[in-house]
């Protein structure tokens, strides 16, 4: 038994490691295997937890009698609740593979919690802080050498290459950043369990993680940490000996003056080539980002209210998106969250649940706080990395890693502030061994539900993806595999299929290959649509799938009709579902004579669509484009050249209706405006020759006359 208890301390702190943890090879290869390993972690766990609790392994269990040690177990509660009574529970469990996030991720963390929580010694929660120490540090540097790599342009082995914003092992410059503010503190708790250089060598890493959270550029976590520095200036102005009074008085002053400065000079900082200085000085209310995020929250939450006791259920936050989405207000095209986690709470779980979440948050605050007045020195590091934690959620939202992070926090937090008490066996059932050994056996196999199919599906996923080109039956084969494992990889076969098929595969395919990638693609996307159908984005790739049918397939009409229906009722704002039924009617329109009444009809049909889309979304600009094309096709200058007006009066800068309001103006030869928007496609698509082309032969006609 004793060296199964070491594994399973070990196997407790395991999950500290994942954020160096990374698969090439994979689809979301930064945090799909995170997520997956975390899961199998935690049924190991489960396992000898099981064996070792019925054969008479002692654990803190008197530590459950506190009331607020309870609180994750409740809102873990919550959550299932909500998502039985939300719009997809299945989603709602498994999640995706990009992120992973949902039920079974929380169930798995919220156990860690307890078995931690009944498990931890002081040796234990030292090793704790050591490890995330570690382990930030290490990922700070593999940042900075990405960092490097991209400012050189050199390819360094073992470097994953970065696109945007570099995100070191994380993927992602947000979720690192994140994780790394936690981690700063942990660092500095960490520092003073060892000796001379050992220590120096800690602090240095500190030091690293705030030069790698800069890096990132990171708003949320960056403003985070100033907060924070500025709370403990002003704390230390009021606290402590007259001696260290003053040093941070003038502290204090220096950050002030520093402040005001950055305010009085925020302009001339947003053209400085450092990106999270100018992302810090671009932060305004007229910053697309930040306004986007503004109207985003006040959108969703008025959605939220309307079910502010049950919630939408975990993972359906794309749901009050869709409806609320307006291509107007909104910058991204597709959200599943909403960029605050005390939001993303309220809508999935409902007012329990985000008052839950919050006051977990509150309560690991105030026992960090009682910590450090009673004299322990991690008091006042538990204290700094959840204020971190809780600013900088305002902003992101959790991944498995930080989740897991926050609950092991807390029972470090708790088990900290308990008395150590005396070590017990299991109070209720006597000692089994063998009933131990068999129920852990049994508990080991549900690895392969969590992880190890999950797993076969993600690499085959991968496999999928590429071999779409160079062996089109290969890809279809394995797609077809991965939907015979039956997992949750569905969802997302669908989205990859529809980004394969649209992008690639009908650019670069001909004949047999590119039939057998369509009808491939239509299967995949029917199947999800079937399956998921609270889900606009499966329903809009569907439908524009099919309206791009390969040569010689018939298109499905029925499946396009009942698709478009499902997209327009879930997210009415949307323009692609609206355009295709615009096109379908010119389509058929097209296949009789000009003139002919049959041809008017499906014009008139189009107009009538674009008409109420517009009425939907006023102040957007493309539709009125469109219509004015379909005016002028029609016959009827005038209307279209009003039309066109509203559109050029509402136009903000955006190559899709830049590209729609050139042809038109090309079309009606009016070229001061045809010049207008060309120059507007160049300069947001400078490889656009066919444009440039065009803005050449215009602009030389202008001089030539």
């Amino acid at each position: 038994m004793k060296y199964i208890s070491t594994f399973y301390r070990w196997v407790l702190l395991l999950p500290a490691v994942l954020p160096l943890f990374y698969i090439q090879g994979m689809m979301y290869p930064l945090l799909a295997p995170k997520t997956l390993v975390l899961r199998a972690l935690g049924v190991v766990a489960l396992a000898l937890f099981t064996y070792l609790a019925l054969t008479g392994k002692p654990f803190f269990w008197s530590r459950l009698r506190r009331r607020m040690v309870w609180i994750p177990a409740t809102l873990l509660l919550i959550a299932y609740v909500s998502s039985l009574f939300g719009f997809d529970f299945y989603h709602s469990f498994w999640s995706t593979f990009e992120r992973g996030d949902g039920l079974l991720t929380l169930t798995v963390c919220v156990e860690y919690f307890y078995l931690l929580l009944i498990s931890a010694d002081e040796k234990l929660i030292t090793r704790f802080f050591k490890i995330v120490a570690l382990v930030g540090t290490l990922a700070s540097v593999y940042l900075i050498i990405q960092w490097l790599a991209v400012s050189s342009g050199a390819d360094v082995p073992f470097i994953v290459k970065a696109n945007g914003r570099i995100g070191g092992t994380m993927g992602n410059a947000a979720f690192l950043a994140a994780y790394l503010g936690m981690a700063f503190f942990a660092t500095l708790a960490a520092a003073p369990e060892y000796q001379s250089w050992w220590r120096r060598m800690l602090y240095a890493g500190a030091g690293l993680q705030v030069f790698a959270i800069l890096l990132t550029a990171t708003r949320g976590t960056i403003l985070a940490l100033i907060f924070i520095g500025a709370g403990v200036l002003v704390y230390k102005t009021m606290k402590g000996s007259e001696h260290m009074k003053m040093y941070t008085r003038v502290a204090l002053i220096f950050f002030v003056v520093c402040a005001g400065l950055f305010f009085t000079f925020r302009t001339i900082l947003q053209q400085v080539p450092i990106e999270s200085i100018h992302r810090l000085a671009s932060i305004s209310l007229a910053d697309p980002t930040v306004s986007s995020r503004l109207f985003l929250w006040n959108a969703i939450s008025r959605e939220a209210f309307g079910r502010a006791f049950l919630g939408y259920g975990a993972e359906n936050i794309n749901v009050p998106f869709n409806t609320v989405y307006d291509p107007t207000r909104i910058i991204e095209e597709w959200f599943d969250r909403s960029h605050n986690a005390y939001l993303d709470y309220f809508v999935q779980f409902g007012i329990g649940g985000f008052l839950l979440y919050l006051a977990l948050i509150i309560i690991i605050a105030r026992t960090g706080w009682q910590l450090w007045k009673a004299g322990n020195k991690y008091g006042l590091f538990i204290l700094g990395i959840i204020s971190v934690y809780a600013i900088q959620n305002f902003f992101v939202f959790d991944t498995g890693v930080t989740l897991w992070f926050l609950l092991a926090l807390a029972a470090t937090a708790f088990a900290k502030q308990s008395a150590q008490g005396k070590e017990i066996s299991f109070p209720i059932v006597r000692q089994r061994p063998f009933l131990g050994v068999v129920l852990g056996i049994v508990i080991l196999f549900l690895i392969i539900p969590v992880s190890i199919q999950p797993l076969r599906a993600n690499l085959l996923t991968f496999e999928f993806y590429q071999f779409q080109i160079i062996d089109v039956a290969r890809a279809n084969a394995a797609a077809q595999k991965e939907l015979e494992l039956g997992t949750y990889a569905d969802l997302e076969l669908g989205y990859n299929a529809y980004f394969m098929y649209t992008e690639e595969q009908i650019k670069r395919l001909s004949g047999d290959d590119l039939r057998m990638a369509y009808e491939n693609a239509v299967m995949l996307l029917t199947r999800a649509f079937n399956h998921y159908v609270s889900d606009a984005r499966t329903a809009v790739y569907l439908a524009q799938v099919i309206t791009h049918t390969s040569p010689g397939v018939t298109t499905d009409k029925a499946m396009l009709t009942s698709a478009l229906e499902r997209a327009i009722r879930l997210s009415p704002k949307r323009a692609q579902p609206w355009y295709i039924l615009a096109n379908l009617s010119i389509s058929n329109a097209n296949e009789y004579p000009p003139k002919s009444p049959e041809r008017i009809a499906g014009y008139a049909a189009a107009m009538d669509i674009l008409t109420k889309y517009i009425a939907t979304v006023p102040t957007l600009s493309a539709p009125h484009f469109v219509l004015a094309q379909l005016f002028y096709a029609s016959g009827n200058a005038a209307d279209a050249a009003a039309e066109a007006a509203k559109g050029k009066e509402s136009y903000k800068t955006d190559l899709e209706t830049a590209s729609r309001a050139a042809s038109y103006y090309e079309t009606v030869l009016d070229l001061p405006n045809a010049a207008f928007f060309l120059g507007e496609v160049v300069r947001l698509d400078p490889k656009n020759t066919a444009a440039k082309d065009d803005l050449a032969k215009i602009q030389a006609y202008e001089q030539s006359k």
